[in-house]
């Protein structure tokens, strides 16, 4: 399955649903992963599994990574305040970014041990049946995890969701690699075992690379996406009274939008009349869009009737 754009996904959730969601999913996936870290890694090291201990870990990286998105969520939904005047939903992306950052460091810390298991091969031990049952617990476990971090991610369209539902899929796969190389291992191949830690410090490296570029733009004013800009300008095109518009610019906020637009809005009005066009443009996009604030500046445009008359 595809990591969807917000864009579409369905509308807004509103701020207390999303809170809700995003404590309870959190909160299971604390459960789920800190029982599965504590088992993995005492089995990983009673089967002589440095795969299913790589695999912990990977775990254990998620409950710091959950408890990441609980504080983000906590202090997002913070109103504005003197020094934050569009208030705090960039705590979203910085969650993301640390969510990267933290996949990042464990993927390459499981690599490069999981290499250095490699260059010794005659330290490898056959590892005990107990840990592919592990493995295989663990990976069912993930897997439905994902899915229903997902499912609850895209009900209420938070992007930070959607990053720690993914991190979840990436424990699927992980345990995944690891119960084949964990298998591979007891048939008589002992180096598919560091092999499988391995591709999982891979995989889980360049997935936290993947969210920590990606927030980081976003942290760097990325505009919003292109089906959202679109519909955006429809909604100002479409509003009585607007003739035209230009210069429409957004800069993405957590999971909001902050846009500036230049509208082009007849010239003889009255100042009163251009002022009630704009207020009424920046209601439609606010209520029919993921935009926390709107900037409208009013140009007068010269109407048909005005050249005719000249």
């Amino acid at each position: 399955m595809e990591i969807r754009d917000m864009a579409e996904l369905g509308s807004e959730a509103p701020s207390e649903e999303r809170d809700a969601a995003t404590r309870k999913s959190t909160w299971t996936s604390v459960a789920v992963n800190l029982c599965l870290s504590i088992t993995q890694v005492i089995t990983g090291f009673f089967s002589s599994s440095q795969g299913l201990i790589a695999d912990g870990i990977h775990s254990l990286s998620d409950l710091v990574a959950d408890f990441v998105v609980l504080i983000a969520a906590h202090h997002s939904k913070k109103e504005a305040d003197e020094n934050h005047h569009y208030g705090h939903q960039r705590y979203e992306n910085g969650a993301s970014l640390a969510l990267g950052a933290i996949l990042l460091a464990v993927g390459i810390g499981m690599a490069w041990s999981a290499a250095h298991k490699l260059e010794a091969p005659e330290t490898i031990a056959t590892v005990h049946m107990a840990a592919l049952w592990v493995a295989l617990v663990a990976l069912v476990a993930k897997e439905l995890l994902f899915r229903y971090m997902l499912a609850v991610a895209e009900r209420v369209r938070s992007s930070m969701l959607v990053a720690n539902a993914w991190h979840a899929r990436s424990d699927a796969a992980s345990s995944l690699v690891v119960a084949i190389g964990i298998g591979g291992n007891l048939l008589g191949l002992p180096l598919l075992d560091p092999v499988a830690a391995l591709i999982v410090g891979i995989m889980v490296g360049k997935m936290g690379w993947s969210f920590f570029w990606d927030a980081l733009h976003d942290l760097m004013d990325r505009s919003a996406a292109e089906e959202q800009i679109k519909a955006i300008s429809e909604t100002i095109s479409n509003t009585p009274g607007v003739l035209g518009f230009h210069d429409l610019k957004t800069r993405k906020t957590g999971d909001m939008i902050l846009a500036d637009v230049h509208l082009e809005i007849d010239g003889q009005l009255t100042v009163e009349q251009g002022h009630d066009i704009a207020l009424l443009v920046t209601t439609n996009v606010m209520s029919n869009h993921p935009v926390l604030h709107l900037m409208t500046h009013v140009d007068p445009a010269i109407t048909t009737d005005e050249n005719s008359n000249r």
